[in-house]
């Protein structure tokens, strides 16, 4: 190695921000696994590069002894006072060892080192990045399908959609752009794992940050979201401005900005309503868009029983409990619903 290699590793800091005396550090460590594979020596060695020539010295380290039982690791006494009067018993004497061919092993072994520790470095930086955004919204363009695992070009790195994450009936083809939720960012040997998502109720979350100023500025927010990706979310919200209608703001002028989120989601449905601290409105509410004649609470069970006209039975439980099901999520109540018709034969 030379001046050029040690320009290089400055080069390297500034570029990279990798330490020129770290990558060093790294490089005699190697390099001391290099001498003893090449050389076949188990002798107790250390090497060292000098910071402003790159020159390499390989020293073997040996401790005075008065009698010598092993060469490799031993020198008497008589020895190591020629080469320093001042060595004691006990001593460790640094004898240079350095091969005559071994400028070519050390330059070989020093590129591996500091391609290796670029790229881990890399990988940190991107870890970080990615690490600091999960939970945010990405968009990427898809690279390829994998085993029914979507790739996502997130730039310098990839993330993966997988099939639990997947929008059941959503087709995901190459080259198209795609938005999606940073659902969790992994340290792995191959680098940073990215996994996505599009079913997660922080995607529907993030989606309404984006379209509705009033959220992304705190005048409206998010209480809960309970969601049955593709098919049906719920999603509560009440505003810290009595100015503000906050199911207003969340549909926008025409419906254009709840309209936006269902394009997104591929006409998945949207209820919003309004959380309100009463127990018995919230729950009342939940079940958009059935109206809903009484609520009678028990606190104690946090259960619920909804009472709804005759006509609107149906409705309030939805397709399969879906609306029912949504409700409850929504409001972590248990939530029993019955019809006036049914309300009036149990009381006879």
């Amino acid at each position: 190695m030379n001046a050029e290699f040690i320009q290089a590793l400055d080069e390297i800091e500034k570029e990279k921000g990798i330490s020129k005396d770290t990558l060093i550090e790294a490089i005699e460590a190697a390099l001391v696994s290099a001498y003893k594979r090449n050389f076949g020596s188990s002798q107790n060695v250390e090497i060292y590069i000098d910071k402003e020539d790159g020159e390499i010295r390989v020293y073997a380290n040996k401790m005075v002894v008065n009698e010598v039982e092993d060469n490799l690791l031993e020198i008497a006494l008589e020895d190591a006072k020629r080469i320093d009067n001042k060595y004691e018993i006990e001593d460790i004497v640094k004898i240079e060892v350095t091969p005559k061919n071994f400028g070519r092993i050390a330059a070989q072994t020093a590129k591996q080192v500091v391609v290796q520790r670029i790229r881990e470095a890399e990988r940190e930086i991107i870890y970080e990045k990615f690490y600091s955004r999960e939970s945010e919204i990405i968009t990427g363009l898809i690279q390829r399908v994998s085993r029914n695992n979507v790739m996502v070009n997130l730039g310098k790195t990839e993330g993966v959609l997988l099939p639990s994450e997947q929008i059941e009936g959503e087709t995901y083809n190459q080259g198209d752009r795609i938005k999606a939720y940073i659902l969790e960012v992994k340290k792995t040997t191959k680098g940073p794992q990215i996994l996505l998502s599009r079913t997660h109720p922080g995607f529907v979350k993030r989606l309404f940050e984006l379209e509705v100023p009033e959220i992304h500025d705190g005048i409206v927010d998010i209480y809960s979201i309970s969601r049955e990706a593709g098919s049906r979310t719920k999603i509560a919200v009440y505003s810290l401005d009595e100015n503000v209608d906050p199911v207003g703001a969340c549909v926008g002028h025409k419906g254009a900005r709840v309209k936006a989120i269902v394009d997104e989601l591929n006409g998945e449905k949207i209820d919003i309503v309004t959380w309100d601290k009463d127990p018995e409105i919230f729950i009342a509410n939940s079940l958009s868009p059935a109206k809903v004649v009484s609520v009678d609470v028990n606190e104690k069970e946090k259960s619920a029983l909804v009472v709804v006209p005759d006509y609107q039975l149906s409705l309030a439980i939805g397709k399969e409990g879906q609306n029912a099901r949504l409700a409850a999520k929504l409001t972590s109540w248990k939530i029993d619903i019955k019809s006036e018709g049914q309300m009036n034969t149990e009381n006879v």
